[in-house]
């Protein structure tokens, strides 16, 4: 009893600090879950005709017709599917992948997705205050995962037999005020404890180093070189230096040498190139599947000095790189498919109905202890 009293009042602790933050990253999480099927269903419209003479353009001829360069271009197997061309998160441009003539645009709902997952990440905050909006959003997901751990060691029955059990993960009907709360409460984070533990363990992952490093350590891997050292390596060794592969390799541009070796890969769905302004083609995904399995992606780069493509398999990942990458598909339950996303929401639609029944618990225990006080005095 002593031990769950100490939990009870960690587990309050935690909820009534972070709670607010906790309730904007679950209810933003909800909106966010099935962003990838919004937007391909919103966008159906741009498709091109096929005609059996035409040939698809290559990604240089592509770039050519465009005005200003880039961000990423997606090529897509599916017959008459147009390219889609990105600038920065808030733009999408479709082209005829025969012609190269625009289809259409998208900016709305691109840019209404960005700012909710800035809001979600790092609490909507400007750019130059993001480091503080993710330590605040990272500390609170770190106390959502202290929420998970603790509830069930509160709400564990002493009894395991149907009449407690029930009242745990039934919802009672007849009931009112404290009792009311308290049994959604109770039901709500019974019913989603295992995919929120999951859910909020890959997202500490995610925001912190040394939870991310303790993932590769632990399967015995070492942890990979963070971002900023990786550039500062590249550039003393000189490798940080625009290269023009087209001018050691006239006879093949990068991009077109990047896309042949992309289109080897089997069965492939979608070929999407991220490109730098003055680089050129920087990495590129081919994707197996529709998006939410890392173990369908392909990883090319292209070496600027040599021209040559260097593939990466999920298969050829160390076992805690492979970890890292189904824990960011997990976080958004993507790695399940379109079942796994709509547990994720579930999920995270019941955690922004456990902070509010938890807030009113909290409240009225407030006004309880309040209203006990005068009676304590006076005895």
């Amino acid at each position: 009893m002593k031990l769950r009293r100490i939990l009870f009042w960690i587990h309050l602790s935690a909820g009534v600090v972070a709670g607010t933050v906790i309730f904007i990253m679950a209810t933003t999480g909800v909106i966010l879950a099935y962003e990838r099927q919004i937007m391909r269903w919103a966008n159906r419209e741009y498709h091109a005709d096929n005609n059996a003479n035409q040939q698809r353009l290559s990604v240089t001829e592509i770039l050519e017709k465009l005005k200003n360069t880039p961000t990423a271009i997606t090529l897509h197997a599916e017959s008459g599917a147009a390219v889609e061309v990105n600038f920065g998160r808030d733009r999408i441009l479709f082209l005829n992948p025969y012609t190269g003539d625009a289809l259409g645009e998208s900016r709305r709902l691109p840019t209404f997705f960005t700012q909710v997952e800035n809001i979600h990440r790092w609490i909507g905050v400007s750019d130059a205050n993001r480091p503080t909006g993710r330590a605040i959003t990272g500390a609170c997901n770190f106390a959502f995962f202290i929420l998970v751990c603790t509830g069930p060691f509160i709400w564990w029955p002493k009894d395991w037999g149907w009449a407690n059990l029930k009242k745990i993960i039934l919802f009672r009907r007849g009931l009112g005020g404290r009792a009311l709360y308290w049994n959604w409460h109770n039901v709500l984070g019974a019913w989603c404890v295992l995919p929120l533990f999951i859910i909020v363990l890959t997202g500490v992952i995610m925001s912190y180093g040394w939870a991310n490093n303790l993932l590769y350590r632990v399967t015995g891997n070492e942890p990979p070189v963070p971002p900023q050292s990786a550039s500062a390596q590249q550039r003393q060794r000189g490798e940080n230096r625009p290269h023009s592969a087209s001018a050691e390799h006239p006879q093949e541009s990068p991009f077109e040498k990047i896309t042949a070796s992309a289109e080897q890969v089997p069965q492939s769905q979608s070929i999407t190139i991220r490109i730098s302004p003055t680089r050129g083609p920087l990495s590129t995904t081919v994707d197996q599947g529709n998006g939410g399995r890392p173990d369908l992606r392909f990883q090319l780069t292209l070496d600027p000095k040599t021209g040559e493509v260097r593939q990466e398999t999920f298969s050829s990942y160390n076992s805690g790189r492979r970890l890292r990458a189904w824990a960011r598909f997990s976080h958004t339950g993507e790695a399940g498919g379109f079942v796994g996303q709509t547990i994720a929401a579930i999920a995270a639609a019941g955690a922004s109905v456990l902070f509010l029944t938890g807030i009113v618990l909290s409240v009225k225990r407030l006004l309880a202890w309040r209203r006990g006080r005068p009676a304590r005095a006076t005895a």
